[in-house]
């Protein structure tokens, strides 16, 4: 079926966080909170406000007892290893090649999704993901990324996150049509935080809140709400409305969004070459959820 105008929207608020939060997430580590510290933050509060809207609006069962250990293990895929192999990862790597080889996301999912939930191959999912991947990677720097020995290891920590998630977006599909969309959400984000708090209680009890400015409670704020909570919420929608391809194509809005974010701040500038690579990424993203004449129970 063709994905609704909603599904589009929420997709696209996704990227629009996701976008906004790398120069937002910056400010804020590693001088007032550390990279762990932030995911423990992040999923706490996710935690936190999923559980109490699931409890008041949704208060939906776990209809079949083995679907737990479904949560569970899209809590470890789509929750605890993505973020702190993402964050680790980042740290070690430049933000170029950080932001290079997240691309690779929409291709394992089509990878993943033909595997796991029998989608077609369409040529115009390959080709659009292809065309979207070329217009992000030249949008980001072109020539400018580059792999060496000293990035690596955080090189290897993102490719690793992105196969990961793309996994994640896969694998909890089924999920998303057999329960409401929060519902596996909640389970995921409890037993992410988990995994996490391990990782990130020592650093958490480093944190010295007083030295906080005004600016910095907003960017905590929004990382932890706008581009945690909200994100997974509005991706988990997606899931359960559309194909799984669709919803791994919009990371190639990522770098868009970010770049016009950067030119709102004034941190950057508008020429027509960007304009050009901006085109073809929405025409990647078009092809991808562009509805073709397909059997009945084909996800597009």
């Amino acid at each position: 079926m063709k994905a609704p105008l909603k599904v589009h929207l929420a997709l696209f608020s996704v990227s629009l966080l996701y976008g906004a939060t790398f120069t937002i997430a910056k400010q804020v580590m590693p001088q007032y909170v550390q990279p762990n510290a932030f995911i423990l933050l992040r999923v706490l509060v996710a935690t936190v406000l999923i559980f109490l809207f699931h409890s008041v609006f949704i208060k939906q069962k776990v209809k079949d007892k083995k679907d737990i250990i479904k949560f569970a293990i899209g809590a470890l895929f789509g929750v605890a290893f993505n973020m702190l192999l993402f964050f680790k990862g980042l740290a070690i790597t430049s933000p170029i090649n950080g932001a290079v080889l997240m691309m690779n996301t929409p291709i394992f999912v089509v990878i993943f999704a033909s595997l796991y939930l029998k989608e077609k191959l369409t040529l115009n999912k390959i080709g659009g993901i292809v065309i979207a991947a070329v217009g992000a990677i030249l949008l980001m720097g072109g020539k400018n990324f580059q792999f060496n020995s000293n990035t690596v290891l955080g090189d290897i920590m993102v490719s690793a996150n992105a196969i990961i998630f793309a996994f994640y977006l896969v694998y909890s599909k089924p999920l998303m049509q057999k329960y409401h969309p929060l519902t596996v959400t909640k389970w995921n984000f409890i037993f992410g935080f988990l995994v996490v708090l391990p990782f990130g209680y020592s650093e958490v009890l480093q944190i010295q809140p007083d030295i906080f400015t005004p600016k910095i409670w907003g960017f905590i704020l929004f990382v932890t709400v706008g581009a945690t909570f909200l994100t997974y919420v509005f991706n988990a929608y997606a899931l359960s409305h559309a194909s799984s391809s669709l919803v791994g194509s919009y990371i190639y809005l990522q770098p868009v969004l970010a770049t016009f974010i950067a030119l709102f701040s004034g941190k950057d500038t508008l020429t027509w070459e960007k304009l050009f690579y901006i085109l073809i990424i929405f025409i990647g993203v078009f092809l991808v959820s562009k509805k073709t004449k397909v059997a009945p129970s084909e996800n597009i």
